[in-house]
């Protein structure tokens, strides 16, 4: 009988662990989304356009990612 209700509980956080993976990687996927378009972004001013707001090109990548991230 305790091994029954044992692995009930390790069901329930089995489920637990697998939604939490999953949201982790819908969490990832949305933050990779938005460095790239962030990226893309930033990446498609010319020198000049990116010179008037400070920033040097090869600077976009860092700030794509600092701007995700934090």
């Amino acid at each position: 009988m305790a091994h029954v209700i044992s692995t009930a509980h390790g069901t329930h956080s089995l489920t637990a662990r697998i939604r939490s993976t999953v949201k982790g990687l819908a969490d990832s996927w949305v933050k990779a989304r938005e460095f790239q378009r962030t990226y893309n972004e930033l990446d498609a001013l010319s020198d000049h356009e990116l010179s008037d707001i400070g920033v040097r090109r090869d600077d976009i990548a860092d700030l794509a990612r600092q701007h995700v991230y934090g």
